[in-house]
């Protein structure tokens, strides 16, 4: 993975550079103009009397050439030299004496000139030349070095200047078609962004590799967990029933997953945010492969002292036959977008019948305080609580940026413009759900995608069909979206969150996800665990 994104960034440097070469071409011409017509008698006095063979620039004459020389930083970058390196040396240059600084600056020039030749000097080019312009490069790098931050130039300073406007001079009448070197640059640009093209092609396939490959060590822990389930005698498999798990009076989570740990960082931490941790009841849903680890874990890690009930989507008989398999697409790999456990949100009535309300927790979020006063929330008649996108800057934020807005069927019904929700954190009103029938209206527009393609992969689009105009906006501080992702997310947006969730790609359990957003979800998980150290699983 990381090899990968490294060849894209070399190819975008690449790029990048040939890009800046072009344009030093441009100027190297117009320079090495400028300076074969100077009349002879140009000079200048130094603060010491010399004169010097260089030009007597204008005020505009060094305003441009102050702008070009801040093009020296790229290839001071591709020679190497160290940032902290060349921002000393421009503040040394910038305690010189105007007189000395026109020079220095004239001789940055020089170089850029002389590197532009060497760049596109032909194999059968003069040897003898392409020597001289290398040695006098060492020679005007020498006296830059030197001459940063004195007074006045030295004679044998100005000397090298002149020995190097002679050798750029030479080069000018060698390589005098810069119309030609600009040709070449083209063809080298294209070849390079077909190469980032690749690299960029290359990166994405192994990022998605990345996302659908279990880790190791989770590997490891789901096959030790699985063993030791089968071991149990078939009495010790269950959970101790504390209360009823349908009992409408309690907080009810609900967690579609089948990562045993991602569901125990969603459990420890919604636990530890809780103000009364006893009235909460987890129900977590997985697949029947999945099933025996998720339960071997909880019942020796209980999460006590709240109530857990986990089942297995064999268990739901009422689902239709092919519901584990009908949401594969051709050409879609993502789990994401063709996990069913992703698409059961759209049954929570059927899987909850006895239930009012229930909030549905994603796998990929913290729970950072509590969330009691969500049941408290007025829901206007309304059947889903979540956060609105269109506004918070991140992932997806109108309606036609997710579904097609090209389709008859879509266009008359719904406004290309409104703002769109996020799935992770939802409180469901599952009283209001089943009086609008909203999992038949699923049902309805899930077919009529499979008919055409009417909006992109996975679950959210449809449902911001689904939940249309049945939706309450949440504060911004519930859920805070984006750390699989955005590495720019605030400190302080993130610890004032009530629930951050690790949308995208860089999952805070794999080794590509983002460092610093790693901490939040690690401080869930005790990696003292018996099961954690046998598979090597560490911070």
């Amino acid at each position: 993975m990381r090899a990968a994104g490294g060849g894209g960034g070399a190819g975008r440097k690449e790029v990048t550079a040939l890009w800046m070469w072009l344009l030093l071409i441009a100027t190297a011409c117009g320079f090495v103009f400028l300076l074969l017509n100077l009349p002879d008698h140009r000079s200048s006095s130094g603060p010491g009397g010399e004169q010097t063979g260089g030009a007597h620039l204008s005020a505009k004459d060094k305003l441009q050439i102050g702008d070009v020389t801040k093009l020296n930083v790229l290839p001071d970058e591709i020679e190497g030299q160290a940032d902290e390196i060349a921002a000393e040396e421009d503040e040394r240059i910038s305690r010189s004496p105007p007189s000395t600084k026109e020079k220095i600056w004239l001789m940055q020039d020089q170089l850029i000139m002389a590197r532009a030749y060497l760049q596109f000097a032909s194999s059968h080019g003069s040897a003898h030349l392409i020597r001289e312009l290398k040695m006098r490069m060492k020679e005007i790098e020498r006296a830059i070095s030197h001459s940063s931050g004195a007074s006045r130039l030295s004679g044998s300073v100005l000397q090298k200047m002149k020995a190097m406007e002679l050798a750029l001079s030479k080069a000018q009448r060698a390589y005098p078609h810069c119309s030609h070197m600009s040709s070449k640059l083209r063809a080298m640009i294209y070849n390079s962004e077909e190469l980032v093209r690749a690299h960029q092609s290359e990166s994405s396939f192994l990022e998605q590799v990345a996302v659908r490959t279990l880790p190791k060590g989770h590997h490891c822990l789901a096959m030790r967990l699985t063993s030791e389930y089968f071991s149990l005698d078939p009495k010790e498999r269950q959970f101790p029933k504390r209360f009823s798990v349908l009992m409408d009076d309690f907080h009810h989570y609900a967690i579609f997953s089948d990562n045993v740990l991602a569901s125990a960082v969603v459990i420890n931490s919604t636990i530890a945010a809780s103000k009364d941790p006893k009235r909460i009841v987890f129900h977590i849903v997985t697949d029947s492969l999945s099933f025996p680890a998720m339960t071997m874990w909880f019942l020796t890690n209980p999460p006590s002292p709240a109530t857990i009930h986990i089942k297995s989507l064999d268990e739901l008989k009422w689902l239709p036959a092919d519901f584990s398999s009908r949401f594969k697409q051709k050409g879609i790999r993502d789990p994401r977008y063709t996990s069913a456990l992703n698409h059961l949100r759209f049954y929570l009535p059927e899987v909850f019948p006895s239930l009012s309300k229930v909030l549905l927790l994603d796998h990929d979020v913290v729970v950072q305080k509590d969330l009691s006063r969500l049941w408290e929330l007025d829901m206007k008649g309304k059947v889903n609580g979540a956060l609105e996108t269109c506004s918070s800057g991140k992932g997806y934020h109108q309606l036609d940026d997710l579904v097609n807005f090209s389709d008859p069927s879509i266009i008359n019904k719904f406004d290309a413009k409104a703002c769109t929700f996020a799935f992770g954190m939802n409180i469901f009103d599952l009283k209001e759900w089943r009086s609008k029938g909203l999992s038949a209206t699923y049902d309805k527009w899930f077919q009529a995608g499979k008919r055409r393609r009417l909006w992109k992969a996975g679950s959210l689009p449809v449902g911001q069909l689904v939940f249309y105009n049945q939706t309450v906006p949440l504060d911004h501080r519930w859920h805070v979206l984006g750390l699989g992702r955005n590495s720019n997310t605030r400190r302080d947006e993130i610890e004032s969150a009530a629930v951050i969730h690790y949308s995208g790609n860089l999952k805070p359990w794999l080794e590509i996800s983002i460092p610093k957003y790693r901490d939040y979800w690690n401080r869930y998980l005790n990696y003292d665990n018996t099961y954690l150290q046998q598979c090597n699983i560490h911070r």
